[in-house]
């Protein structure tokens, strides 16, 4: 086959599992904006919003673990036609829950969307982490402009379909068009050989990188998931215990604890996730306090900020650096945050801005940095950062955001307003971390106009200080990306490490 061809070749596999990203996002950004039409459906609490909110992100790691561990024995292809199945039978159930107000329909079905969307990062980024070899970082990042490209266009759809009065059914059906089109161009694709195993690396070697601290981290937030799936909190001695074993068994077949660069990564991506996915999550509620016309749009605008930025991502990382540009990303998205919770409604969609601009190449460039200092872990440790990250956000993140809200709100209600507390107070709500406050929300929306309006400044006002809270998460990436920022430095400078018989994109797999 001539270069020519191999290269137009790549280029359509490319851009078909940009699309397949897109498709994954795009069921992000609209649950984004109807998170108070299933609020209102079902009558749930924030913390359990935060729940449902969570398990639509936490399973995603399941998958990209087990996927990233066998993917280079059944092929990517298999892999892709799993992700295309999972997300067709979700949305089924989806609308199935609406139809029949069923909170463990909803439940489900949006663990399902997680498994769709865990499968199909596991395939896209060793995929074109393959096909790029020589410029990882690069398209990486623009691989990820799939993400808020997704995000946007899922936000704006549901705000259309929203002005246009249709209904909360219709609404999420809409989520089968990004799923068919993946589809139709993944299908006749061909795979590449990932370069782990192109260039002779063992499957051993490659679970070295991880080591006994990474499979560690890794099973205790899949035991505590698992805890979470069955309503039943794990108490952390087992916890502990169970990932001790799994990390001494890692040890006894590696001889390795993990590359100490990559456990400092695995380390700082809850918070990375949280940072981007928890604040993305809750960025349009957050938002409405302000600007209640023009929240969600403010979000469609942050995604579209982000896509344009990871798409000219060359000519910055080349500037930067990888790690340089994590550098000043977390610190600018310490900034944004901060901005936003104290912006008054007049510099909000400034204080968007610089937060979008803060946040746009943290998760696109660690995963270029991971695929460029350890391409040795193979599939394995370029989407064991991932799942790691969702891990945290869905099992500990977002539930958090959920509980310090309604705490905030149920101790601020108590005190400024005992009488109208006593009304709205819907006691106590059994939640993974404990009881949570909760509010009831038919009394709220019955209440007369100037009692609502005191309900809503109080609300308001404890969704505002979620974001300084989350300006912490950042904070400690920073003092992470500063130390290996150091570590480079004292090398010489960041430089991507290659495999011997890395060659821009191998062969193609059998069968596929």
């Amino acid at each position: 086959m001539s270069e020519a061809a191999t290269d137009s070749g790549n280029k359509k596999l490319f851009w078909a599992c940009f699309i397949a990203l897109v498709a994954t996002s795009f069921f992000f950004g609209l649950r984004s904006i109807v998170v108070p039409d299933l609020q209102k459906q079902f009558g749930l609490s924030g913390t359990q919003i935060g729940q449902v909110l969570g398990v639509g992100l936490w399973p995603f790691a399941f998958s990209i673990i087990v996927f990233s561990l066998i993917i280079d024995k059944i092929g990517y292809k298999s892999a892709a036609i799993f992700a295309i199945v999972s997300h067709t039978l979700a949305v089924v159930g989806t609308l199935v829950a609406i139809r029949n107000s069923s909170y463990d329909w909803l439940y489900w079905s949006t663990f399902l969307v997680a498994i769709a969307n865990g499968t199909v990062e596991a395939f896209i980024n060793p995929v074109v982490a393959t096909l790029f070899s020589r410029e990882k970082a690069k398209w990486l990042n623009i691989l990820h402009a799939g993400w808020p490209a997704g995000l946007a266009l899922g936000a704006a759809a549901g705000l259309i379909l929203a002005s246009a009065g249709v209904g909360l059914f219709f609404k999420l059906a809409i989520c089968l068009v990004p799923v068919v089109f993946y589809a139709l161009l993944i299908i006749p694709r061909h795979f590449p050989v990932q370069e782990r195993v192109a260039a002779g690396v063992t499957f051993r070697d490659m679970l070295s990188e991880v080591g006994a601290i990474g499979f560690f981290l890794m099973a205790w937030l899949v035991v505590m998931g698992v805890g979470q799936i069955m309503n039943k909190p794990v108490h952390l001695p087992v916890s502990l215990g169970v990932s001790a074993v799994v990390g001494a068994a890692a040890f006894g077949y590696t001889r390795s604890a993990g590359n100490w660069m990559f456990v400092l990564i695995l380390v700082s991506m809850p918070f990375l996730a949280t940072t981007e996915l928890g604040t993305d999550t809750w960025m349009a509620e957050l938002l409405a306090a302000d600007l209640p016309k023009m929240a969600g749009w403010v979000f469609v605008m942050v995604s579209i900020i982000m896509t344009i930025l990871r798409f000219y991502a060359g000519p910055i990382v080349h500037k930067f650096s990888p790690i340089g540009l994590l550098v000043a990303s977390a610190a600018l998205a310490v900034v944004g945050l901060l901005f936003l919770g104290k912006a008054p409604a007049s510099l909000l969609v400034v204080a968007a801005i610089v937060y979008a601009f803060g946040k746009t190449f943290l998760w696109s460039t660690t995963l270029g940095v991971v695929s460029e200092q350890f391409p040795k872990g193979g599939a394995l440790t370029l989407n064991g950062v991932s799942a790691v990250g969702v891990l945290g956000m869905g099992i500990l993140g977002a539930p958090l955001m959920g509980l310090y809200l309604d705490k905030g709100i149920d101790a601020d209600l108590k005190t400024t307003q005992p009488a109208l507390y006593a009304k709205v107070d819907g006691g106590m709500k059994a939640t993974m971390f404990g009881e949570s406050p909760s509010l009831k929300n038919d009394v709220v929306e019955s209440l007369p106009e100037a009692e609502a309006a005191q309900v809503g400044a109080v609300v308001n006002a404890n969704k505002k200080k979620a974001f300084i809270r989350q300006s912490a998460l950042p904070a400690f990436m920073l003092l992470i990306y500063l130390i290996l920022f150091f570590h480079f430095r004292s090398k010489g400078g960041y430089k991507p490490q290659e495999l011997a018989s890395s060659g821009g994109g191998g062969g193609a797999e059998s069968g596929s």
